[in-house]
């Protein structure tokens, strides 16, 4: 990594579900667990891969993508690559790889370290949906989200192929591997089980601290050098503890407890997610250190540039996890498939056709319309019209909407509306993040992609409306 071709983090994108479960609200249902705060919950209709897509959607322009990594342990297919999906909804080029890094939240820190090392800047993205039985600690301390670095790479700045500058640099980076057994699951299975906590407690303090000593030795630095420290893991005692032998003190990030206490372990996502929301909160010219400890131990320096000073991230992850909206313990565990339910009186939908999705691709997963020569916008798109238009960021305006509770759905009733886009458009589109009682013709919204349902294991994704994401960050919830 030499100066004239500086490698770190050329942007950076989060994303957090709207809905919130209070963990005061399990004990009183599941006899125990629970707690304070709470934790982020992606709704029925979300997975690791929309919960991606919604990450990276706003920090891919100017950027000459060479590959995608996306990194999970809840993969929505197995046998199948789940990173073409988000590629297809990104609309990225065809010559852009797209791998998974899947069933391992260090996977994520490889995905990370591969795509620094890349020829040019690569999409790294990152999304978990973590549970655990009704009452466990595992239910209470995770928190489903996704966050999206572009790595790689960097420039000064001037327009042209891989011009933008690094908002933070790479310096250095450390591992430290052991084989132990302290978290698995099966496959098939839904929670994963822990072993005795002493026993992971004493491994990945040790190997945290040689994987802190590695990145500083590789980095050139000292401890004393070291402005900011995220430790994430989900072996939350472990990580306390290396804080403490690391004698890290006010250098320890404060955010870190901020997103345990309103969203929980986001799992692969998390140690992305807290380095996007410690990015947000500092300036340049500071030294951060990322440890991640899962199933050994990772950390990587990077110093911040001036360019972060004038970098604005998509939505900032506080601002996220104050706009969050309640959602209720049963229809949690309804969503989770711990509280199966009455299905309602109709025929379920037939799997959908993979030649058909073949067929309309940059429709189905790209939301692209088309455009006459007269500047019409139609949606579907017409094979008669000359020009492709991207619709993905497009805002609209609901112009009637009906609610639907005898249409089939796995969390009725079905809200319809018909959506007057901005700069030309019209849709008949199914909303979601919204209180039924609470749609109103004339309310603004904007696209989001989701899994319309699932059939035969297939699962049938194409783009929902929702209320805009600013509208209801103003709002609070």
């Amino acid at each position: 990594m030499t100066p004239a071709t500086p490698r770190g983090i050329l942007a950076y994108g989060t994303y957090l579900p709207v809905h919130r479960l209070d963990r005061a609200a399990i004990s009183a249902v599941a006899g125990k667990g629970g707690g304070q705060g709470t934790r982020t919950v992606a709704s029925y209709d979300e997975d690791t891969t929309t919960m991606a897509v919604e990450a990276a959607r706003g920090v891919l322009a100017g950027h000459d993508i060479g590959s995608l990594w996306f990194a999970t342990t809840a993969p929505a297919y197995a046998d199948k690559t789940n990173a073409t999906a988000i590629h297809a909804a990104l609309g990225l080029a065809p010559e852009v790889a797209a791998f998974d890094a899947a069933g391992a939240v260090r996977s994520a820190m490889g995905a990370l370290r591969a795509g620094l090392h890349s020829a040019r800047p690569a999409l790294v993205v990152a999304a978990d949906l973590r549970t655990g039985l009704p009452g466990s600690a595992d239910e209470a301390a995770g928190g489903d989200g996704a966050a999206a670095l572009v790595v790689g790479p960097g420039g000064t700045g001037d327009p042209g192929r891989d011009g933008r500058p690094v908002l933070a640099q790479a310096l250095g980076w450390g591992s430290a591997t052991a084989e132990f057994l302290d978290r698995w699951r099966a496959p098939g299975e839904q929670h994963a089980k822990v072993w005795e906590e002493r026993f992971g407690e004493g491994r990945y303090v040790d190997l945290g601290q040689r994987a802190w000593d590695h990145a500083l030795a590789s980095a050139g630095l000292t401890a004393d050098q070291v402005d900011h420290v995220i430790v994430v893991g989900a072996h939350a005692r472990a990580t306390t503890t290396l804080a403490r032998k690391l004698d890290l003190g006010a250098r320890l990030h404060p955010v870190g407890a901020e997103l345990a206490a309103g969203v929980g372990f986001t799992g692969a996502a998390h140690p992305a997610l807290v380095l996007a929301a410690t990015l947000d909160e500092i300036g340049p010219g500071q030294v951060v250190v990322l440890v991640t400890l899962a199933d050994g131990a990772d950390a990587v320096v990077l110093r911040t540039s001036e360019a972060l000073a004038s970098y604005c991230s998509p939505v900032p992850v506080l601002d996220q996890v104050g706009a969050g909206a309640a959602v209720g313990y049963g229809r949690y565990l309804t969503w989770r498939g711990f509280l199966p339910v009455d299905p309602p009186r109709r025929p379920e939908p037939g799997r959908p056709s993979a030649a058909a999705a073949g067929r309309s691709t940059e429709w189905k997963f790209g939301f692209v319309g088309s455009e006459d020569d007269a500047g019409t916008v139609h949606l579907p798109p017409s094979p008669l019209d000359p020009r492709p238009r991207p619709m993905s960021g497009a805002t609209g305006t609901i112009v009637t909407f009906t609610v639907d509770r005898m249409a089939y759905s796995p969390s009725p009733p079905v809200v319809f509306a018909v959506v007057d886009f901005d700069g030309g458009g019209r849709l008949p589109v199914e909303l979601t993040d919204v209180d039924p009682a609470a749609v109103h013709i004339g309310d603004r919204v904007e696209m989001t992609f989701r899994r319309l349902y699932t059939a035969d294991g297939i699962h049938n994704y194409f783009w929902k409306a929702r209320p805009t994401r600013s509208r209801a960050i103003g709002e609070g919830s």
